[in-house]
């Protein structure tokens, strides 16, 4: 029998123009106008601004959240309902949205303020190391003070974050056949956002969750879970600490999963499983016209 979790992609898949073919749907247009009041301003407007507005955090964060949940409700309209789910950072709360761990307005509150403070982070860089030696990286990470792996994506992929000379460090001594620095405005996953996730944490403990309709992969521990206070306290840490999605994805695998369905723009997270779990059946929904 064929068993289905749902995956949501973060920041790096937006792409301008996308949910272009949503905003006029009768259906969720009260869903809109609902995020564009909390947000004081339009997803729509900026999903489609040509100079490229959707890639800065402060935009890129709330826009995937609500395109996707958009998606996600679209899909349980037709009947269609995942048995886990799981997210990519930013992804982690469209995950939580699904499985009805919170309402709509709710997310869209907290990954307001989450991409407010994380656009005004200003310390540190993140790089991408494809093809890298991770027994060496592991090393020098370990020998290197003010740098994490921040994405753990999968074998042959992976991000580090911290401080500007650190990085720069590990980027001089780790052999890859490809290094990418981010176009990103801080350290994010790292212990330098400690401060932004203290003043995210006041926002978080006003928020109401309630137990997951079914399990939860999170971010810092990828353990399948439905209890909310778990999941909120996982939610808490995920500003600071590592994304484990190469673990996420081997779990998937682990509880019986056989097809993951990516509901978001692109297929960053397809391309991520596939490597790591090969068997497992992917499909994407980016679309209205994606939707089974």
């Amino acid at each position: 029998m064929t068993k289905t979790a749902w995956v949501f992609p973060g920041q790096g898949s937006q792409a301008i123009g996308m949910g272009a073919d949503l905003f006029d749907l009768p259906e969720v247009k009260e869903r809109f106008a609902e995020a564009d009041a909390i947000l004081g301003w339009s997803v729509a407007e900026v999903c489609q601004n040509e100079e490229d507005k959707v890639s800065r955090t402060l935009y890129t964060q709330p826009c995937l959240y609500v395109v996707e949940s958009v998606l996600a409700d679209l899909m349980q309209a037709k009947g269609q309902q995942p048995e886990a789910v799981a997210g990519h950072s930013l992804g982690e709360y469209v995950a939580l949205y699904a499985a009805g761990v919170f309402d709509f307005a709710t997310g869209v509150t907290l990954v307001k303020r989450r991409a407010e403070l994380m656009d005004s982070a200003s310390d540190g860089m993140m790089a991408a190391l494809i093809g890298c030696d991770r027994d060496q990286l592991d090393r020098q990470i370990q020998q290197t003070p003010g740098v994490v792996l921040a994405n753990d994506n999968n074998a042959a992929q992976v991000v580090i974050s911290g401080a500007l000379a650190a990085v720069e460090a590990i980027l001089n001594t780790v052999k890859a056949k490809r290094a990418v620095k981010l176009n990103v405005s801080g350290a994010f996953h790292s212990p330098l956002m400690k401060e932004a996730a203290a003043e995210f944490q006041m926002v978080l403990d006003q928020a109401t969750f309630k137990t997951a309709r079914v399990p939860v992969l999170s971010n810092v521990d990828p353990t399948p879970t439905t209890d909310a206070d778990i999941l909120k306290q996982r939610l808490s840490q995920q500003m600071t600490g590592s994304v484990r999605w190469r673990e996420i994805s081997l779990q998937l695998a682990e509880i019986g999963m056989t097809r993951v369905v990516e509901i978001g723009p692109g297929k960053v997270l397809t391309g991520l499983i596939k490597r790591t779990c090969p068997t497992l059946v992917l499909e994407n929904v980016s679309s209205l016209s994606d939707i089974p």
